[in-house]
């Protein structure tokens, strides 16, 4: 009698700039679209074997959000929204996307398995330094007197972007709870696709004996898919990003492209400050390092065309212990 082999349990954190191609594409149409491209590299996964969380970026999405709330504000009885409610906001529509477009390739492909979203919290320290140091941009440009306005009326931060106006600026902690794991887990256990901690969670604290009360913040989503795959006991952390592999000296001439790297080697990389960039892949290198040093057994970055050929170690930057 042949053994059916053990499932494998990976997390796929997928940015929120990749279901937003370009300024052109921005439309709910274009980003559903966006999001059936990434769901058929991850059916691959699926069928090759793998049980999946997936996590996502919602950073220009809760910026249309913002946005539009803005906007209606104007209008008399209409009112903006909160920064955590825009995140729950995002989630809900962003999982529709990739759970229905999940379920339609696994369908056409004869695969019987449920794809769930699950609105996730995500609990942060009150007293993480990042609070006292808001520097995460949100919402639109506005002019300095708007900006005054806001910051004496609703508390905000505001700083002047590089001469392009100025911009509400929140925390980001780190991420230290997933407040729906449980339930993440049983539905994994139970065979179920999970589209979870989407845009890094909803940023909550607890105010006391497990109350939670939403917070104004953004948690990086690498951050948050990392510690959700520690949780999990995920076997691997999938970075889906903008490139097929991580470079030294990105964009330079001596650009070099890494197949493989150990976690001491990621970690002197970062360390030398000139390989990674701040804003782009530093954060997921740092959400890697984070998740191979407690008890991670191997990540992956690569973009989501190459996701297939990746696992089969074929291309991609795998990292490990």
């Amino acid at each position: 009698m042949t053994q059916t082999p053990p499932k494998k349990l990976a997390v796929v954190a997928i940015g929120g700039n990749s279901l937003i191609k370009d300024k052109k594409h921005s439309t709910v149409e274009d980003q559903y679209e966006a999001a059936k491209e990434t769901t058929y590299h991850i059916a691959d996964m699926i069928e090759a074997g793998w049980d999946v969380a997936i996590g996502h970026g919602n950073g220009p999405q809760v910026g249309f959000i913002l946005r539009r709330s803005e906007i209606a504000a104007k209008v008399e009885g209409m009112h903006e929204i909160p920064l955590e409610v825009c995140g729950a906001d995002s989630q809900g529509a962003i999982g529709y996307s990739l759970q229905q477009t999940l379920q339609n390739e696994l369908a056409r492909r004869g695969i019987h398995k449920p794809v769930a979203t699950v609105v996730t919290q995500v609990a942060v320290d009150s007293n993480d330094p990042a609070f006292q140091d808001p520097a995460k941009p949100i919402g639109s440009f506005m002019d300095e007197s708007e900006a005054s306005t806001r910051q004496a009326d609703l508390g905000w931060s505001v700083v002047e972007d590089a001469g392009r106006g100025w911009r509400r600026v929140v925390p980001s902690p780190k991420p230290i709870e997933v407040i729906e794991l449980p339930a993440v887990k049983a539905l994994l256990q139970a065979g179920t696709a999970v589209i979870t901690v989407g845009g890094g969670g909803i940023p909550v604290v607890d105010t006391g004996d497990r109350q939670f009360a939403g917070v104004a913040a953004v948690i990086d989503k690498d951050f948050a898919s990392s510690l959700l795959a520690r949780e999990i006991g995920a076997d691997l952390l999938l970075i889906s990003t903008a490139v097929e592999k991580v470079a030294l000296n990105f964009g330079k001439p001596d650009e070099k492209w890494i197949d493989k790297m150990t976690l001491a080697e990621a970690k002197q990389y970062l360390a030398e400050g000139t390989h990674f960039a701040k804003g782009s892949m530093a954060p997921k290198i740092e959400a890697i390092i984070w998740f191979l040093e407690t008890g991670g057994k191997q990540a992956l970055i690569t973009d989501p065309e190459n996701i297939g050929r990746a696992l089969r170690g074929e291309t991609g930057t795998w990292i490990t212990p």
